[in-house]
């Protein structure tokens, strides 16, 4: 089938490409319907690697997807063929430790689409387990429900955060996943959240939802805005979006005693943290990694209208147009916040 492939470092072919299309009896086929670009396929296009995972031959990019049911293993019970849904793109191995801990998301074995050797789906059509595949409510769209995937990951930074009702909270860089977390952490029970970023288009994006309060840091200090806003006192919580190494110094100079700090960025070098700055506020400090058992709260959420993710979908492409859309991500715009792919056109009803 024709797919958008990673033929290696900066090169993408929208061509024809053998993949596996045998359907078991707990799986479902689906035709897609939008997907989105995810800055992890951008990194692979661009640098061909992230960490440990580097893209040594041809790979069919996409991760963040939605589509409709066109086939049905015969043990499947809760969809059917036309169900309208999207796919959480990370599969478990039911079998191992960590997935019985419920912590399936840093499992080496787990099977992550768009993660080398593992293609995407940025395809006609896909086969997936019915398990990780959620039936979307009619008032979400095909584009909201591509958007599940990287809320999904605000998601699991508010749950790592344990947020108390009436919380403040910091979100350090405005980018899609800062913004998704800020979104969380407001859904989640925080009742107001700063967030700090150099690029004032994106920080006027954020500030376009109610509870969150945009700082420009090329024009004031985050430190003393939230010394301000907070009495002296600091904030409840961090969530470090960025990966910058400048913006770790100040993690603990704003964060409250006993509050808690959750990295959701990930820096591409080694950095330097104050662990003493840390120590002397007791603070509790958390990581991210994708998603685990969070997926169908995040759709669930926006399926009852508590995060409207539409303003953040910045332009859509044609299937065909694919290659055209990774360009326009690699460039990075300021006022591009998501980009998608229309894969198969089809009426929102179908």
């Amino acid at each position: 089938m024709k797919a958008l492939v990673l033929e290696r470092v900066g090169e993408l072919a929208l061509r024809d490409i053998d993949l596996p299309t045998r359907m078991g009896p707990d799986d479902v086929r689906i035709r897609l319907h939008t997907v989105g670009i995810c800055g992890s396929d951008v990194h692979y296009y661009t640098h061909g690697r992230i960490g440990d995972f580097v893209v040594n031959a041809p790979m069919v990019l996409g991760h963040e997807a939605s589509g409709t049911v066109i086939g049905v293993g015969a043990n499947v019970r809760h969809l059917a063929v036309g169900d309208r849904v999207c796919m959480e793109p990370g599969i478990p191995d039911p079998t191992s430790r960590a997935t019985k801990l419920g912590i399936y998301n840093v499992d080496p074995a787990v099977t992550f689409w768009a993660t080398p050797p593992v293609h995407g789906v940025l395809v006609p059509e896909t086969v997936h387990p019915a398990a990780f595949t959620y039936r979307l409510p009619d008032t979400v769209s095909f584009a909201e429900g591509a958007m599940v995937e990287p809320f999904a990951v605000g998601m699991q930074a508010a749950k790592r955060a344990r947020i108390e009702p009436g919380d403040t909270a910091v979100v350090i860089g405005a980018g899609t996943i800062g913004i998704m977390v800020a979104l969380a952490a407001l859904a989640g029970g925080c009742a107001r959240v700063l967030i700090s970023d150099l690029s004032a288009t994106k920080l006027a994006i954020a500030a376009g939802y109610k509870g969150i309060t945009g700082i420009n840091i090329r024009e004031m200090s985050l430190p003393e805005v939230v010394a301000r806003e907070t009495e002296g006192w600091g904030t409840d919580i961090v969530f470090e979006c960025s990966g910058a190494a400048p913006a770790m110094k100040d993690l603990f100079r704003i964060l409250r005693p006993g509050g808690t700090v959750v990295f959701v960025g990930l820096p591409p070098d080694p950095v330097a943290l104050d662990i003493s700055g840390a120590t002397a506020r007791e603070c509790r400090m958390e990581t991210v990694f994708r998603y685990a058992n969070v997926y169908d709260r995040a759709l669930a959420l926006i399926g009852a209208g508590k995060v409207d993710l539409k303003p953040l979908i910045s332009a859509t492409f044609p299937f065909e147009d694919s290659i055209a859309a990774f360009e326009r991500a690699a460039e990075a715009r300021p006022e591009d916040v998501k980009l998608q792919i229309l894969v198969n056109p089809a009426s929102e009803a179908e």
